[in-house]
């Protein structure tokens, strides 16, 4: 893949913008960062947000798992990119998952809040797959991540992107895709604006606030005092 300077230019403007241009993706891969959600701030110092403003699905939907009836909700925003999100992932998830998520107590929604163009190229894969697909995909950019951020970036994805059934067609075409840029762009912005995410992981829980990678126990308080309420 041949990566020029006007290239790389017009896509981190694209992405800054969440704007038009989105298709020349080819300067992506490149750990650019992205500017920081805008908004008035009012969510920032509050620990808990309506839980009926944020299970208001985005233009893109939610990718799901779980029980659609739990008493307990946990909506994660995440960066592809983001060490800490992937700790979480190694570490805590699969003990929240077993405990929790398989035994239907809770509801668990992934969105995307990418940090850099790395990790919105990623996410744009894990949408453009097969909805099973999808949380396998995120499963295995968070177990791989400091593979796949380095050296060629591009490649690396892809190798990633076959084990879901692309082609480098099917890969390219993805990777240019305006429609699903855009709308992890306003899954982004809404999570700054409207819920004071300010950086990843960030978790709700039943519209509680916590942050930080945080271990197991630290979920268990919240959930099982809201499965005893």
């Amino acid at each position: 893949m041949i990566v020029n300077r006007r290239d790389i230019l017009t896509g981190i403007g694209a992405l800054a913008l969440g704007a038009a241009g989105y298709g020349a993706y080819s300067g992506w891969f490149h750990a650019v960062p992205l500017s920081s959600p805008g908004g008035s701030g009012k969510a920032h110092a509050q620990d808990k947000v309506d839980p009926a403003k944020l299970l208001e699905p985005p233009t893109l939907g939610d990718r799901v798992l779980g029980a659609a009836d739990a008493k307990v909700v946990i909506i994660e925003y995440a960066s592809a990119t983001c060490p800490h999100c992937a700790h979480f992932h190694r570490e805590t998830f699969p003990v929240l998952k077993k405990d929790y998520i398989d035994t239907g107590k809770v509801k668990f929604i992934f969105r995307e809040f990418p940090l850099d163009n790395l990790a919105l190229a990623a996410f744009m894969l894990a949408r453009c797959a097969p909805q099973d697909k999808y949380y396998p995909l995120i499963d295995i950019f968070f177990e791989q991540q400091e593979k796949w951020t380095a050296g060629n970036p591009a490649d690396e994805l892809f190798k990633i992107a076959q084990l879901a059934g692309f082609t480098r067609e099917s890969f390219d075409a993805c990777l240019k895709n305006e429609a699903v840029a855009k709308g992890i762009h306003e899954i982004r912005e809404r999570a700054g604006k409207e819920f004071g995410v300010e950086s990843t992981p960030t978790f709700f829980i039943n519209g509680q606030m916590l942050s930080g990678s945080q271990p197991i126990e630290e979920f268990r308080k919240i959930i099982d005092a809201a499965l005893a309420a």
